[in-house]
């Protein structure tokens, strides 16, 4: 199947083949028939699987048959990223059209606001928004949504786990009772339904491969203590023909702690954190896509938040707490039916983690051994607390190997 078989408006093909796609992804091949035949529909497919196009295509094909000049179509995301990304690609795509959008989010200065409250007054197509700074272009009376045709959500799950569920139901009540709902999701939990339930009319449903990584993926795994982490991570980063990498942490004091670990050895790396201006993350994420940085260090707003051609290696410095958000980070590589590799860093607490994550994806991770440089480095002593537990064996897996030489002070972390 390709493009053509969808008969779309001339206009949109040709932005279509500007973009060079010819060939629709599994999600766009079921989605697109649904929407153009005007039914609601919740569609749940991992991350890189091309559902936004599965909604952009037939709102746009839509649009181009109709008037103009009202805002017929929302689009709701949890993050300005994502907001800023879908608008980029409703400029490719909608380039021959006429059609006109708008990303709205938070985050700003007081011009940006103004800016947006221009482009709402001269009643753009499109807006795509994150739901707080929309319900503010609401609540002020600005914003009208009376010709509204089309609501979208995309990244519902992760919405709802931002605490957006209030202010969507908000948003909802602007809105005609008469329209077309599409839902989109990468997993599909118990709220997401209920939420589906309450929006949607005898929706269509569609499951494209539910909390599964994209095929594509080398996953490998290497277990080791915190004190080897970053060493591993320099060399990972050294020795690689790895033209393209995100790394994952936890939390942002240690991607901060990582951005200067590595800068130390000039490695060409940026941090990506909430610390950062607007404008700031912005060019980071720029030249990331435009591949004048190689390596993007960030939290999991990232894992959602980015749209990139071309990334081939994602590193998990920390085991993801939720399972879910493993299939996120991890799903940034292999987009669009090309290859990467995913590797993550497991210590001995991360263990049972790394077990939900294998149960989710009903298959072991690849365990990688460690470098042999890396075995001299000793795991942190324990503390006082952990000295009063009861002593028990050395794990076979995380404990270190007894030295050979007793008056020698080095051991080694088996992998």
């Amino acid at each position: 199947m390709t493009f053509q078989d969808f008969n779309f408006n001339g206009q949109l093909f040709e932005g279509i083949e500007s973009m060079g796609f010819t060939t629709p992804t599994p999600i766009q091949e079921m989605a697109i028939p649904v929407v153009l035949a005007g039914q609601d529909l919740i569609a749940c497919a991992q991350t890189g699987t091309g559902k936004t196009g599965a909604y952009l295509l037939p709102v746009l094909n839509h649009i181009t048959g109709t008037a103009k000049h009202q805002t017929s179509v929302l689009i709701l995301a949890p993050t300005r990223e994502l907001a800023q990304q879908i608008d980029q690609q409703v400029e490719g795509l909608a380039y021959f059209t006429g059609v006109s959008s708008l990303a709205v989010f938070g985050g700003g200065d007081g011009m940006a606001y103004e800016q947006q409250r221009r482009g709402i007054q001269n009643n753009v197509n499109i807006i795509i928004a994150t739901p707080g700074r929309l319900i503010a272009h609401l609540t002020s009376g600005v914003l009208k949504l009376n010709h509204l045709t089309h609501l979208i959500l995309d990244e519902a799950d992760r919405m709802l786990d931002m605490g957006f569920s209030d202010d969507i139901m908000k948003i909802i009540s602007y809105l005609p009772k008469t329209r077309q709902t599409l839902l989109f999701s990468a997993t599909m939990p118990g709220r997401i339904r209920s939420l589906a339930k309450a929006i949607l009319k005898d929706p269509q449903q569609i499951n494209i491969a539910i909390s599964q990584p994209a095929v594509g993926i080398d996953q490998q795994i290497y277990r080791l203590h915190d004190q080897q982490k970053t060493p591993l991570l320099q060399l990972i980063l050294r020795d690689s023909a790895y033209a393209s990498t995100i790394i994952f942490a936890s939390r942002k004091e240690i991607v901060k702690s990582l951005y200067k670990e590595l800068k130390a050895i000039k490695i060409n790396a940026m941090a990506f954190h909430s610390d950062l201006e607007q404008k700031e993350r912005e060019e980071i994420l720029l030249k990331f896509k435009n591949k004048q940085l190689p390596v993007i260090i960030g939290t999991d707003a990232l894992s959602r938040g980015i749209d990139v051609e071309g990334i081939d290696l994602v590193i998990n410095y920390d085991v993801p707490g939720d399972p879910e958000d493993y299939i996120h980070r991890i799903g940034r590589t292999a987009r669009a039916l090309t290859t990467g590799t995913a590797i993550t860093f497991v210590n001995h607490r991360d263990e049972r983690k790394l077990k939900n994550i294998e149960q989710l994806i009903e298959r072991p991770i690849r365990v990688v051994g460690l470098p042999d440089e890396l075995a001299s480095i000793q795991a942190a002593p324990q503390s006082h607390t952990d000295d009063k537990r009861k002593p028990s064996r050395p794990n076979k897996r995380w404990g270190q190997k007894k030295p050979k030489n007793s008056s020698s002070n080095s051991g080694g972390s088996a992998s």
